[in-house]
């Protein structure tokens, strides 16, 4: 076989819409899932866009046993702070309390694919990034599984403001951000920055609006003993604060906890967090510079419903804005690699977990395995973030060797893949082959240029007559696929 260097053509004058179907279903799917599936685009169409989204508003509803088999194969993710210290303890770990630390890791992936809970995993990352506890991190080995388990899955279509308040309590947060160490005699200013700066109102805080939160935040500790939060009033710095509009006289230590919760709920329901929650909804969901009119609605739509989550994203994806967006986002390598398997439609191994872990060391070698993003600010969420020739040849590597079963080897893929991807009955032509295929991953044909371009990878023109022998049809085949998964009507979603 003649093997050519395959170019996408570059003289075509195209736009980003050139390259997604112009149907509004799949739209959804692409921007509230991890990427369409055969069975979700089935779904769809069977339950209408209204009927669909609200179904994935309801998660609880749905049953989801794929997804819970696999993350019941990793017990680990799930341990509670007592649960992993006393495992350490009786060292049960050979890593020092870290194999449950990968787990949660090996756990996303697996629910990002598998899971019938589409837009709850997805709104899982959004908010793992918002509040981010880096995972695997050493500070944080006893508690980030439960801070996943406990704070960002139970709120995440909930209020925020019931969120940053579980957060604010939480072990993880109160190590990765040093309020643990913060006492009246020294209070520690850094998760005080990081609440107004990341988690709330933004750029606009003052150093005494800093000074102000952090002092109010002493005594929330966790205990050495058992890993536990705690609130220490002996620790607290009683006196008068103010912090973005919010006063509190903050006359009693015994007071200390319930005036912190106060702040977190005035800075949930701030205006500046309101259009910066909003923001970043429209930058996850819509393109990476939203339109302000959808920005100010959302808002006020969470203003409105006092933080609560689910009724923006209703708002968001039944907006004009969101309609017209189609191709303004462009998959992150981690978005990437689940929508591969997702697109595929491979199923995970019948048991073990080998497979969910090659998956979780791809997306770390693309650059982003969920969670591990170090600083406090979580992975970036905008195409230009992630333009790196580097990365793009290990997205590249990873679609073909996932489509071939080269790794992971242990996936269940269909016995034939070319009937799979290409019918029962062989295509006619090599156009055909490639038509049929693009349908099958992609929702709709390339453009004529581009099957040509396909065509000429296996020395072949769109015309040129497909035999069963041919290895287009055999041992080559794995690379068509993985070519389409290469190209912008894959990469844009």
């Amino acid at each position: 076989m003649r093997r050519t260097r395959l170019e996408w053509p570059t003289t075509v004058d195209v736009t980003a819409t050139d390259f997604l179907p112009a149907d509004p279903l799949l739209h959804l799917l692409r921007r509230a899932t991890y990427g369409p599936t055969p069975a979700s685009t089935a779904e769809i169409r069977r339950l209408g866009a209204g009927a669909w989204l609200e179904r994935q508003l309801k998660p609880a509803s749905i049953a989801d046993p794929v997804a819970d088999d696999l993350v019941a194969r990793l017990p680990l993710s799930r341990l509670s702070v007592g649960s992993v210290r006393s495992k350490v303890r009786a060292g049960a770990f050979k890593m020092y309390g870290w194999e449950p630390m990968f787990e949660l890791g090996y756990a996303a992936v697996a629910r990002a694919v598998w899971s019938e809970r589409q837009l709850l995993e997805v709104m899982v990352d959004f908010w793992s990034n918002h509040l981010n506890v880096a995972n695997p991190s050493g500070d944080v080995w006893d508690s980030r599984p439960d801070y996943d388990r406990s704070v960002i899955r139970p709120y995440a279509l909930g209020r925020f403001a019931d969120m940053l308040k579980a957060s604010a309590r939480h072990p993880a947060m109160l190590t990765y951000l040093d309020n643990r160490f913060s006492t009246r005699a020294a209070p520690n200013e850094n998760y005080g920055r990081e609440l107004l700066e990341l988690h709330t109102v933004g750029l606009g805080y003052t150093e005494a609006d800093v000074k102000g939160a952090a002092r109010l935040f002493t005594g929330m500790t966790v205990s050495w003993d058992t890993g536990r939060y705690r609130y220490d009033a002996g620790r607290h710095a009683t006196g008068a604060v103010k912090v973005m509009g919010f006063r509190h006289a903050n006359t009693t230590a015994s007071g200390g906890q319930s005036a912190a919760m106060a702040l977190l709920e005035h800075l949930a329901l701030h205006p500046a967090t309101a259009k910066r929650i909003a923001r970043k909804l429209c930058v996850r969901f819509v393109a990476d510079e939203p339109p302000a009119t959808l920005v100010t609605r959302l808002a006020k739509v969470y203003l409105d419903n006092r933080t609560a989550i689910a009724p923006v994203l209703r708002a968001l994806f039944t907006s004009p804005e969101f309609a017209a967006s189609v191709g303004a986002k462009t998959r992150t390598p981690y978005e990437d690699i689940v929508a591969t398997v997702r697109t595929l439609g491979y199923a995970p191994e019948k048991s073990g977990t080998k497979a969910l872990q090659a998956l979780y060391w791809i997306t770390e070698a693309a650059g982003q395995a969920p969670m591990a993003w170090t600083p406090p600010n979580g992975y970036p969420d905008v195409a230009s973030a992630w333009a790196s020739p580097s990365g793009q040849v290990t997205r590249w590597n990873a679609h073909l060797n996932i489509t071939a079963g080269w790794w992971p080897n242990t996936l269940q893929r269909p016995e034939s893949i070319v009937k799979a991807f290409a019918g029962d009955t062989l295509p006619a032509t090599y156009g055909a082959l490639v038509d049929a295929v693009a349908t099958r991953l992609l929702g709709r044909t390339p453009a004529a240029e581009h099957t040509t371009a396909l065509a000429a990878f296996y020395g072949k023109k769109p015309a040129s007559p497909l035999k069963a022998s041919d290895a287009a049809a055999g041992w080559a085949f794995p690379y068509l696929p993985a070519l389409l998964l290469n190209s912008p009507y894959f990469a844009l979603r």
